[in-house]
């Protein structure tokens, strides 16, 4: 896991493909970036793998880097390809079954109240 870092503080988080391979049959991901406003992490999965149903406090961006996926949101499915984008209000249900060998970065973001 990425250590807790400062907002001020910039990084750089390269050569992923090769550092977060699509494993077979499995569901992996690495936290690139945290801190006291975001966060940010990479994902992959192999086809057929899923997410569960879930929500987040925080707002949440995910792109499709590569792949094929449904991404469900509050009960609405989406079929997502490369480079795709979907914003999470906070508190949004959502899941996701990868159709294909899929990479996915998320971006949470703490919501200013």
């Amino acid at each position: 896991m990425a250590k807790q870092s400062p907002v001020s503080e910039s990084s750089a988080h390269l050569d992923l493909v090769d550092a977060l391979p699509v494993v077979a049959e499995s569901t992996t991901s690495r936290v690139l970036v945290t801190n006291d406003v975001m966060r940010i992490v990479q994902f992959t999965f192999d086809a057929g793998e899923m997410l569960t149903e879930h929500t987040s406090p925080r707002a949440v961006a995910v792109q499709l880097v590569s792949g094929r996926m449904r991404f469900t949101v509050d009960g609405t499915e989406h079929a997502m390809g490369d480079g795709d984008i979907i914003y999470l209000a906070p508190g949004a249900s959502h899941a996701l079954v990868a159709e294909t060998a899929c990479r996915m970065t998320l971006v949470m973001v703490d919501v200013l109240t």
